[in-house]
């Protein structure tokens, strides 16, 4: 095997404070190397000329900074991807922006590489979103880092600058579990020491950059851990042929080895192995394969199948986040957690701290905002395959989709198991629902009444119920206000407590569902998310959303509690529809509104509703 098939395929990032030099150095480093195509050189040339870098000098950064913007500000807004090859082997870098605001991108774009180089401006020294992107680049996964000392052509090619610069880094990296750790001088203007060693620095004995790149080994420790697929997909052409397949995530596999499928736990023996559609021996890490076993065994998308590696299945796990989302992230918060292949909901229920992301600190918190970093407790809607980050980046990773926009709001890392999650079992009594149900004579299901303040929800509630009861049915009514001078009377009106009030509801009215009895409930509940959350809990075909929809002008002047004028004052915070936002039902079962329609017909309706659905 070559040197350049034993190195592989490196994906490295580049990142650093705004203005370092990251387009610029990566530039130079492809038009050197002849790494571009004629015409690309010429519209550089023509681009430099018509731009700021001064006359007859080349602007390197326009190789890589292709949106207007980027050109405009000279600055680099998105990822910039480069494909590019030498000798030695084939590389993607990531050429990220340093502006905090693009922290996010940042973030993306290091995800998947294996090395960084990360920009130092030698006159200025480490400034706090260097400290950012290592931290950054640590929390992904990222244990091989070279730092580049830029612009020391502005401090004189002084090996001292560069000295106390160095002892810098080492001092800030003693902090990270890195494999290795390497500083070159550069200048990415004049091109010090990016393709080949520079005269002007005769006292630097080390690797140039490029040169260094191509050296770096990245794939040993992956490939000495425990054997890890993800499956992506089964394959079935047809009757005869059943693979699995996927990307090798960790270590190697053999045919003839036993392997163990989670989270069944069943064991097989590989019996065949595809690698681009030809049979092979064996597979290791990075590998897209197909993999057949001896025997019949259930496998499916988001199942893993492992030797020897310590994978195991849970719901419950202490994680550090990175928040990219605009709005806030608050605890109880649903979401879709993606881990590998498998895609599951979920829910953030605790925010332990939030970290520095210059200093490390940790402070406590109950909201994090855009680009901070934060430790907290997740607990998932069903086991997912894992392993602690730090000994699988695929199985350790994921990132948290937001339900409603369908946008990723985080990404994160699974830093160990509660060990709770082993110590719960669902028991299945001998008294199941149906049974209730059927000595009750009805079908269970809650109504679920949600409007303004002031819409009539616990009047129309109390309506319906009468009108039940009068019907011989078996009937429970939770409003609001009662069930916060009781159960819920430690919550407050603020999102996180909001959001807590709507879940034990929700709990609460599965479990009265369970006894048979129909539920109807009466709470403003303003979040989509959050009733979304609840439909889930209950089981959506026994959740019938009521939308009380009369107008906010029409609830303010009924103001019984006289709370918009408290709103409206100052005098109440978080007060939906004044100070805190109310999000309509996107398909509510039935929609009332009280103030065009008398409370008679509006419960009548209900009613029919409810004997057309469950009668």
């Amino acid at each position: 095997m070559d040197e350049q098939d034993s190195r592989g395929l490196l994906r490295f990032v580049t990142c650093g404070s705004v203005d370092d030099g990251k387009s610029t150095l990566i530039g130079h480093m492809l038009y050197d190397a002849k790494l571009i195509f004629a015409d690309q050189a010429q519209t550089l040339e023509l681009e430099s000329a018509a731009g700021s870098a001064g006359e007859g000098r080349l602007d390197y950064s326009l190789l890589l900074d292709g949106l207007a913007a980027e050109r405009e500000q000279g600055i680099t807004i998105d990822v910039a991807y480069r494909y590019f090859s030498t000798e030695r082997r084939s590389f993607i870098v990531a050429d990220c922006p340093g502006h905090e605001e693009y922290t996010r991108n940042m973030a993306v774009g290091a995800s998947t590489c294996d090395l960084a180089v990360i920009l130092v401006d030698a006159s200025k020294g480490l400034l706090p979103q260097t400290y950012r992107h290592v931290r950054i680049c640590a929390l992904v996964g990222i244990r091989h880092f070279v730092f580049a000392v830029n612009k020391m052509d502005l401090v004189g090619y002084d090996e001292a600058v560069f000295t106390r610069v160095e002892r810098d880094i080492a001092e800030v990296m003693r902090e990270y579990r890195v494999t290795s750790c390497v500083c070159i001088p550069v200048s990415a203007t004049e091109g010090d020491n990016i393709n080949r060693a520079s005269r002007r620095m005769s006292w630097y004995r080390g690797l140039a950059l490029l040169p260094c790149l191509g050296q770096a080994d990245v794939v040993a420790e992956a490939n000495e851990a425990g054997f890890t697929l993800p499956v992506q997909r089964v394959c079935r052409p047809n009757s005869a042929f059943r693979g699995f397949a996927g990307t090798v995530a960790t270590g190697r596999v053999a045919v003839g080895e036993e392997v163990r499928v989670l989270p069944s736990g069943t064991t097989s023996t590989v019996e065949r192995l595809l690698v681009a559609g030809a049979d092979a021996r064996a597979a290791q890490v990075g590998q897209a394969i197909t993999l057949v076993l001896a025997d019949e065994v259930d496998v499916s998308r988001g199942c893993v199948i492992e030797r020897k590696s310590a994978a195991e299945a849970s719901s419950f796990f202490d994680a550090t986040l990175l928040w990219m989302g605009d709005a806030a992230l608050a605890a109880g918060k649903n979401y879709l957690f993606k881990l590998g292949t498998q895609t599951v909901p979920g829910m953030v229920y605790e925010i332990s701290y939030r970290v520095d992301a210059t200093t490390g600190e940790h402070a406590p918190a109950k909201r994090i905002e855009k680009n901070e970093i934060c430790a907290c407790k997740i607990s998932l809607g069903q086991k997912v395959v894992y392993q602690d980050f730090a000994a699988n980046r695929t199985l350790g990773s994921m990132i948290l989709i937001d339900r409603i926009t369908n946008e990723t709001a985080a990404a994160g890392i699974i830093e160990h198991k509660l060990n709770r999650s082993d110590n719960l079992t669902y028991h299945a009594m001998d008294i199941t629902r149906g049974l209730r149900e059927q000595a009750l004579g009805q079908r269970a299901c809650t109504l679920w009444f949600t409007g303004l303040s002031g819409s009539g929800k616990s009047t129309l509630a109390n309506e319906v119920e009468k009108r039940l009861h009068a019907l011989g049915r078996h009937t429970m009514l939770l409003d609001g206000d009662n069930v916060r001078l009781g159960l819920n009377r430690n919550l407050g009106f603020t999102e996180p407590d909001r959001i807590e009030n709507i879940r034990r509801i929700s709990e609460v009215a599965k479990l009265m569902n369970d006894a048979g009895l129909i539920v109807l409930t009466s709470f403003i509940s303003p979040y989509v998310r959050d009733r979304r959350a609840a439909a889930e809990v209950i089981g959506e075909g026994s959740f019938l959303e009521v939308y009380v929809s009369t107008p906010l002008e029409v609830c303010e002047q009924r103001d019984v509690k006289g709370l918009y004028a408290k709103a409206r004052a100052g005098k109440l915070a978080n007060f939906t529809g004044i100070s805190s936002p109310y999000e309509p039902p996107e398909y509510p079962a039935i929609t009332v509104d009280t103030s065009c329609e008398s409370l008679e017909s509006s419960a009548e309706r209900i009613v029919a509703l409810l004997a057309a659905r469950f009668e």
